[in-house]
């Protein structure tokens, strides 16, 4: 299930299967075109102009919240939470993602999580979020979660919600860069009760 899926580093992911995806792209090291870029939220770690003009072309369809949207400029699909679309034949939900006793992204800001069907299996990436409730009524084959904590889910925090939801794998992200450590993914993957692949940057 994770062939296709790479992770580009922190909260940043390119998935090639048909369609060449991104989510949250930032600090790319290359600049692989993108058919549809999918952002989560303003942050500058998340919403990146200058990533994003490297593999923006005139056929790529960006999706993002409207904060982010007007940061970007050009033409953008603004999503809010709940809202379920398709794009260039791929199905995007955009899903809550907020923290519950954090400052940081708060629930009133709209932000959101993504859930893309690629060739029928459901990718989850979590954006910027705390263990909501929302989260365990998800059904994915794949679940990219933030485990660094302070800004979001604790490793252990994580695990948790990966344990609710019962993905097919489980991926943590959010880590090695801002804030966590390797030793946070290693703990993630040693308290989920369902298969993790630690990823290496580019791989």
């Amino acid at each position: 299930m994770l062939e296709n899926v790479h992770w580009l580093g922190h909260a940043s992911f390119r998935i090639t299967d048909g369609k060449t995806i991104y989510i949250d792209p930032w600090q790319l090291k290359d600049n692989v075109p993108a058919d549809i870029i999918l952002i989560t939220h303003e942050h500058y770690d998340h919403c990146s102009p200058e990533d994003v003009s490297l593999i923006r072309g005139p056929n790529t369809t960006v999706v993002a919240t409207a904060d982010c949207a007007a940061k970007l400029g050009g033409d953008v699909v603004v999503v809010k939470p709940g809202d379920k679309i398709t794009v260039q034949g791929i199905a995007v939900e955009a899903v809550p993602s907020y923290n519950l006793d954090k400052p940081f992204h708060p629930r009133q800001s709209g932000w959101v999580g993504y859930i893309v069907t690629v060739n029928g299996v459901r990718i989850y990436h979590a954006g910027d979020s705390d263990h909501i409730p929302e989260m365990d009524a998800l059904r994915v084959d794949v679940a990219l979660l933030p485990i660094g904590g302070k800004y979001t889910m604790t490793a252990s925090e994580a695990a948790a919600a990966a344990n609710a939801m019962r993905p097919g794998v489980a991926v943590p992200m959010h880590w090695g860069g801002i804030v966590g450590s390797r030793k946070d993914a290693e703990r993630f993957r040693d308290e989920c009760k369902v298969p993790v692949r630690i990823l290496e940057p580019g791989a």
